[in-house]
């Protein structure tokens, strides 16, 4: 077998996608695949054989040209033990993804070469030698892995707040292991609720729009005892944001030129389509959720700005599985 070294980007590109949240037998397909079709010169093997061969093929083959880019191994493969404890935990496996997981990819010297900059997942691979359990490696150095307890929201908003009005109410998301998942719109939801109850192991808190019944009533019958869904008392998520952080963090941006009052915001309106008609009228850019979460999230200091909705929504989330909570 003839074959070209990693990269140092490569690699750390590679150990990065093993060890993000997704399914195991995904994203150890993407990166062994594709090691051996970038790096592999002889035999010359096709991504449509890549896909007809036996898993524990694929892993030899990317097994090897992974170590050989690397220092020898000193042959201390606890991170690889880990590694495999931390995916039974999580997630549902089948025999051929268990083939996969149980690689001796030379993890040790890969974590040498890392960037400054890690992101959080490498940041936690680095400290799986340790004699710690995954739990306490977690709660001391803030890694979210291993991950307790997934939150699927309907949108970016969520995904941005959540973790912020966590921190106000003495709930770090990255000690308790807490992932966060935006489904990309309503009609989303019930898809993604269906794939990660098929893959995943621990509980799914799953925060529903008002208006979103339909969903609701698809979940509902496939919803797992270790899952819970809160259905919002009135609108969406921006609903639950109190009147006066809105009016903070516009104030914060027309500092220099306006002001907006409380008076300006129509009852008979959401927060959106109040947002969006003072964005307009005040000739700030187009509103768009996801940077006004952004600026929502630097002008958050105070546990006084949490709404009551979203402190229930914590304490459920702290409670065990409910089935189904509507204000």
């Amino acid at each position: 077998m003839k074959y070209k070294p990693l990269t140092n980007q490569q690699i750390i590109i590679s150990i990065d996608r093993l060890t993000r949240f997704k399914y195991t037998e995904d994203k150890y397909l993407r990166v062994f695949k594709d090691i051996i079709i970038s790096n592999l010169i002889n035999p010359i093997i096709k991504k449509s054989e890549l896909d007809l061969m036996d898993y524990e093929e694929i892993k030899n083959i990317a097994e090897t040209i992974f170590n050989s880019s690397l220092p020898q191994s000193d042959g201390d493969y606890t991170i690889n033990f880990r590694l495999q404890e931390n995916e039974n935990n999580i997630y549902k496996l089948s025999d051929d993804t268990q083939k996969l997981l149980k690689n001796k990819l030379n993890y040790k010297s890969a974590l040498k070469i890392q960037e400054i900059n890690k992101p959080i997942n490498l940041r936690w691979l680095k400290h799986l030698s340790e004699n710690l359990s995954l739990t306490d490696i977690r709660k001391k150095y803030s890694t979210r892995f291993p991950l307790s307890k997934v939150i699927l929201a309907e949108g970016i908003t969520e995904e941005i707040l959540l973790p912020k009005f966590g921190r106000l109410l003495g709930y770090n998301f990255d000690e308790e292991g807490i992932q966060v998942i935006g489904a990309g719109g309503k009609n989303q939801v019930v898809k993604t609720y269906y794939k990660l109850a098929e893959e995943l192991k621990i509980p799914i808190f799953i925060l529903l729009d008002n208006d979103a019944n339909d969903n609701l009533n698809q979940i509902e019958p496939k919803l797992r005892q270790i899952d819970c869904v809160h259905l919002i008392s009135s609108g969406e998520f921006e609903d639950l944001l109190p009147q006066n952080l809105i009016l903070k963090t516009i104030n914060y941006e027309l500092q220099n030129f306006a002001t907006i009052t409380e008076n300006e915001f129509n009852p008979e309106l959401s927060a959106v389509a109040n947002l969006v008609e003072i964005f307009r009228l005040k000739g700030l850019h187009e509103f768009k959720k996801a940077d006004f979460a952004q600026k929502v999230e630097e002008n958050l200091f105070d546990e006084n700005d949490v709404s009551d909705e979203i402190r229930t929504i914590f304490k459920e989330l702290c409670a065990q599985p409910k089935k189904i909570s509507t204000l």
